[in-house]
């Protein structure tokens, strides 16, 4: 069951670049604009701040939730925390009590071959590495090095148990973004959270895939946006406050926000970043 202390309400167990915490209140904010929905939809789950946020305050009590993602390793964790969170929590406490750099690095170039090893795996390498990303190679492969830390969280039972009874009821799928289409209905409300347009040439940063996600993507994001529109589907959604996303999404309220990203090559472009919010309620 889920713990009653206000400490253990659910929240996100992956650190995640780009993560939504900073930004639940305008986004919770939009959501209670919203007023009354369906079902709830999130096809780019990633640390899924939101939902936690949303469930925990029983805005999603009784309701239909779908969450989806297409990184098949992390729609494998959540799965593992929805319906085995004791055996990721067993090996967790294995890894927090073996960690240095030598068990790190070879924790990183194995693969488990239970699925609860498998999360728990990832979660020990999302706690230790650098910076908490989230980032694989062209193969698929996990390759953060390992982060300069005095004494990591690498097992932190109660959230983790809080996070299998939000997502006790939800379903939970590694699929494309349009496949919300064959799902949504009109009602309903999706939120999204793509990896962000790029605000110049270099500052990319949608490596948490090994497919990467560019413009054509953001195009086809926004056809899929539209289509539901026009089936009277609410949405939400995050991006980058760039012209790209602006032009995307002209015909819809765009509303910008402020959040502070440390995620960056140079130390002077870190700091407070212009995004923005759309709707179309």
């Amino acid at each position: 069951m889920m713990a009653t202390d206000e400490a253990y309400k659910p929240r996100p167990f992956l650190k995640w670049a780009g993560g939504k915490g900073q930004l639940l209140p305008e986004l919770t904010a939009a959501v209670a604009e919203a007023r009354k929905f369906k079902a709830y939809h999130e096809p780019f789950v990633g640390g899924g701040a939101l939902f936690f946020a949303l469930q925990g305050g029983g805005a999603l009590a009784e309701k239909s939730v779908r969450l989806s993602d297409t990184n098949p390793r992390l729609i494998d964790l959540y799965l593992a925390i929805r319906d085995d969170v004791s055996g990721v929590i067993r090996h967790l406490k294995k890894h927090a009590a073996a960690h240095d750099e030598t068990y790190y690095y070879a924790t990183r170039a194995e693969i488990p071959k239970t699925s609860s090893a498998r999360a728990a795996r990832l979660l020990y390498l999302n706690r230790t590495c650098f910076n908490g990303l989230f980032r694989e190679n062209s193969k698929g492969e996990f390759n953060v090095p390992m982060g300069r830390y005095k004494n990591p969280a690498i097992c932190d039972e109660p959230k983790l148990r809080a996070a299998s009874a939000a997502l006790a009821q939800a379903d939970i799928a590694c699929r494309p973004f349009e496949s919300v289409l064959d799902h949504a209905a009109k009602g309903d409300f999706v939120y999204f959270d793509p990896p962000y347009a790029p605000v110049s040439a270099t500052a990319q940063f949608t490596s948490y895939h090994q497919d990467g996600f560019g413009t054509a993507d953001q195009e086809r994001l926004a056809d899929v946006c539209a289509q539901l529109h026009r089936r009277k589907v609410k949405f939400l959604l995050s991006n980058s406050d760039v012209p790209l996303i602006r032009d995307l999404y002209k015909d819809f309220q765009v509303s910008q926000v402020f959040a502070t990203r440390m995620v960056n090559s140079r130390a002077d472009r870190r700091g407070k970043v212009a995004e923005v919010l759309v709707r179309n309620f």
